[in-house]
């Protein structure tokens, strides 16, 4: 239903434009290979292009002059198929309709599939629907058995050829239909028990005339492979998942696809000179008659001659969709002044590719893979240099509402982030943000944890009151300060924000246990925060005397390695495994003496006296332990 006006919503058939992006299917794969992306995000692009190597198989219709043309990535189970089905929309049924016998049970089963989207038509979990075709039998290719032709929702016209072979044994949807309908179910690989469910496994090939006994999957469908082309009856092939993409749609906002209808010169281009062809003026963008574009009620764009015989003709009123403008846009950033072209060929080999593409994971199978198309076709015409538009491509988490779930009006979860800087500031809602978890993970927004990054700007801020004089690093907070320029300078270029802000927060807490901090620090941990809290450093900043703007000032702070190293480290002593002090000690302190000095301890001499000691162990860094009776 519609979700303004909750009336029924019915899909109605239109012609499309589209862009032939599944000629560019081999070399949006090959690129993968030379581009640092996410693991997950080229396993996505991988799967929404969805190469499969399988069979072409054409399957005839008993008594009419007419073949329905299948893809299967498993043409070993052919002997298994005891049906197939169709798209309700197949054109097959609607040039046979005199030959079936139930055509008002099949009128009625597709006006109710036109009521449902694509994502409803093809979920897996769903009660399986259908229509036994009544005057339409196929004939299975390898063994001559006559099976029926069914119409179902989840198969669809724009996904492979609108065609499937079902085999029920060895398929959970074919076998769930089968059940349903009374369908035969015939085991072709040995495994399981299709009395009780569909077998999806390998197995020795039964039932299948020549290749029984196989029990090799790859060699099995070779073998059928080579006996469909023998016989003409299909041959080995490649699909993808991937659909050319649907270019236009009804709305105002978009481009104008520069074509002209003349009723005699048919489908005409604007010319060159004409582009680019520009939006009218409009008051109403309400959609047309029948699902039109608003343009179509514009009578001054849409009335035109036609280019070529300077007869009356009709512009084209659908529009482009959104991802047209911004598969490109950042190519103009490049030269945004030319008047000549889009971009100068020298300026786009200097700051092309892009270093580092950041953005959602729900743009991983829309605008990156349709951007990349774009660019590669660019490539092929030579006026872009590189191959690849992105050399690297990040994802950040989504932020989910306080419940765990994704922010949604209708739910009431939403955070206003406007709210949030108007009662803590924005550098509080920036830190917060960073700080909430892993920045490529989800997360659910958590109120105290923003206070908690209040108080730690807060604590920021405060340090003004208890900073002293000092050129360089003081000797107590000498390795904190290295260890932490270090963590956060490496965790930055990672991503890992949240643990850099972590960093932060132990560094500022043993600031506080000394109870000062000197010139020298401050600067540099100003430095190291500005990414994250930008107003409160630069505020302080100018309020130390440091200059005029950390932004333009400062420099990132290096940091020694070999002063990353603690020189103490606190260890605990134990008595039988039980914890009885803590001392601190030289890091490099050796067995002997570090025991020494635990034996020296008020709790640990106490309770060794009297006792034997069995054992005595050192580990570097952490504990003694000794054992005693």
């Amino acid at each position: 239903k519609c979700d303004i006006c909750h009336s029924e919503v019915v899909q109605k058939s239109k012609d499309v434009w589209y862009l032939r992006i599944t000629e560019y299917a081999d070399k949006l794969l090959e690129g993968l290979k030379h581009v640092d992306y996410l693991p997950n995000i080229k396993a996505q692009q991988e799967h929404w292009i969805g190469k499969s190597r399988g069979a072409f198989v054409n399957f005839s219709l008993k008594d009419i002059p007419e073949k329905l043309r299948i893809y299967t990535t498993r043409p070993d189970t052919l002997f298994g198929v005891t049906f197939m089905v169709i798209a309700p929309e197949h054109p097959i049924i609607d040039k046979y309709q005199d030959k079936i016998r139930n055509m008002d049970e099949i009128a009625d089963y597709r006006t109710e599939c036109s009521k449902k989207t694509e994502f409803e038509r093809t979920q897996l979990v769903k009660d399986k629907t259908g229509v036994k075709i009544d005057g339409l039998t196929a004939i299975n290719p390898v063994n001559g058995k006559e099976i029926p032709v069914y119409i179902s929702d989840y198969v669809m016209m724009g996904y492979g050829t609108g065609a499937i072979m079902a085999v029920p044994a060895h398929d959970d949807r074919d076998y769930e239909f089968a059940k349903k309908f009374g369908i035969d179910i015939i085991e072709v690989i040995k495994g399981g028990d299709i009395e009780k469910a569909a077998y999806t496994g390998d197995g020795e090939m039964v039932n299948s005339g020549f290749l029984n006994g196989m029990d090799n999957k790859k060699d099995s469908i070779k073998k059928m492979i080579d006996y469909l082309t023998e016989k003409g009856i299909g041959e080995g092939g490649v699909q993808y998942k991937m659909k050319d993409w649907a270019f236009n749609r009804q709305r105002y906002w978009g481009e104008p696809i520069p074509i002209v209808y003349c009723p005699k010169c048919g489908m005409v281009p604007v010319p060159y000179d004409e582009l680019p062809l520009k939006l009218p003026n409009v008051e109403n963008f309400e959609p047309g008659q029948d699902g039109e574009s608003p343009l179509a009620k514009i009578d001054s764009f849409v009335n035109c001659k036609c280019p070529v015989c300077g007869g009356d003709a009709k512009r084209e009123t659908d529009t482009m969709p959104q991802w047209a403008g911004s598969s490109w846009y950042f190519l103009r950033y490049v030269d945004p002044h030319n008047d000549k072209t889009f971009a100068d060929y020298d300026k786009l080999k200097y700051w092309m590719p892009v270093d580092w593409y950041n953005g959602g994971m729900e743009h991983v199978t829309r605008h990156l893979i349709y951007s990349r198309f774009w660019y590669k076709f660019l490539y092929d015409l030579g006026v872009v240099p590189y191959e690849e538009p992105y050399q690297k491509r990040t994802a950040q988490g989504l932020i989910l509402g306080p419940d765990g779930v994704k922010m949604s009006k209708s739910r009431g979860n939403v955070i206003d982030p406007n709210e949030v800087v108007d009662v803590y500031g924005a550098d509080v809602l920036r830190t917060y943000v960073l700080f909430m978890g892993d920045y490529e993970q989800a997360a659910p927004w958590s109120e105290s944890s923003v206070k908690g990054c209040k108080r730690f700007i807060d604590r920021i801020f405060n340090l003004q009151e208890i900073l002293t004089d000092g050129d360089e690093y003081s000797k107590e907070l000498m390795s904190a300060m290295h260890k932490t320029v270090k963590k956060v300078s490496e965790d930055i270029e990672q991503m890992k924000y949240n643990t850099a802000i972590a960093a932060l927060m132990t560094l500022l807490n043993k600031i506080y246990e000394i109870g000062k901090i000197n010139r020298a620090e401050l600067k540099t941990l100003l430095i190291l925060v500005n990414p994250f809290a930008p107003h409160v450093t630069e505020e302080m900043w100018s309020n130390c005397g440091y200059g005029e703007m950390l932004a333009k000032d400062a420099k990132w702070p290096s940091f020694d390695e070999a002063k990353c190293v603690d020189s103490t480290v606190e260890i605990v002593a134990q008595i039988n495994g039980k914890i009885r002090a803590r001392l601190s000690v030289p890091a490099d302190i050796e067995s002997d003496e570090a025991i020494s000095l635990a034996k020296k301890e008020e709790n640990i001499a106490a309770e060794l006296e009297n006792k034997n000691i069995i054992k005595e162990i050192y580990v570097k860094g952490k504990l003694v332990n000794i054992v005693a009776k």
